[in-house]
């Protein structure tokens, strides 16, 4: 039989999803709480690596197993074996024919930060702190230049190792809130796929562009020249957030 997990993890302790030889990862605690509940290891798979330090609300997992666990149950069984920062939300059996990686059709990050001179230690864990303002209407903006089909060559960590950087994106939206002195803003992305740090180097360049440390023409160059000079800096990873992933079925 072949599950289906729904998984949610704060992402600060760990090397990213991926099993690593230098780091305790999300992968390997999954991977020895089934062997603690199944007897046996198994392969899991995940729609897709999540960097160091990077979170996730909703991460879908999948693996196969010969046992008598019912499929809805399984999370409760794995839960028992998982440390607190990791849950599994809901278990299920997967389609015919399904696979977390190559099945998915959309997935949504968001990148969130907070605009204050002071620093709130109850946000800091998922948020990154911005001392300076920004023009909010500048980044409502710029995010829809990033809407569509690019090449997000300039957006792409060097090293990274892809047969096309090509992506589209169907949706960059911004929401705000202000609350206590603090600006909060989410910049939620949704795509057919993302490289390397794409979204935390699109979120800085939209940020910087917001201060008025980029222009227009440097967002056109970034995409159409794939001009690295023409992006913000890449955000750090406690910022981001693996908000959901689409598989056009309904899983769970």
């Amino acid at each position: 039989m072949k599950y289906a997990l729904l998984i949610a993890y704060d992402g600060t302790a760990y090397g990213g999803w991926q099993i690593q030889h230098n780091a305790v990862t999300v992968q390997e605690k999954l991977t020895c709480s089934l062997e603690q509940v199944l007897g046996f290891k198994v392969n899991v798979t995940a729609s897709g690596r999540t960097d160091s330090g990077v979170h996730a609300a909703a991460q879908v997992c999948c693996f196969e197993a010969d046992c008598t666990v019912p499929p809805e149950r399984m999370a409760d069984a794995l839960n028992v074996y998982l440390p607190d920062d990791i849950r599994v939300l809901q278990s299920a059996e997967a389609p015919k024919g399904f696979d977390a990686v190559t099945s998915a059709k959309k997935k949504t990050y968001c990148y969130r930060v907070y605009f204050s001179k002071r620093s709130n230690p109850l946000k800091d864990r998922y948020a990154v702190n911005i001392k300076f303002d920004i023009d909010i209407d500048k980044l409502n903006f710029i995010a829809k230049k990033f809407e569509g089909e690019h090449d997000f060559k300039a957006y792409c960590a060097s090293g990274s190792q892809v047969k096309t950087t090509v992506r589209k994106i169907y949706s960059v939206e911004v929401k705000t809130r202000d609350f206590r002195g603090s600006r909060d803003v989410e910049i939620y992305v949704t795509g057919n796929g993302f490289l390397y740090n794409m979204v935390r180097t699109l979120a800085g360049t939209m940020l910087d562009f917001a201060a008025g440390r980029l222009g227009e023409q440097d967002i056109i160059n970034s995409l159409e020249k794939g001009d690295r000079n023409s992006v913000g800096k890449t955000m750090p990873p406690q910022g981001l957030t693996l908000e959901s992933v689409d598989y056009g079925i309904k899983l769970f």
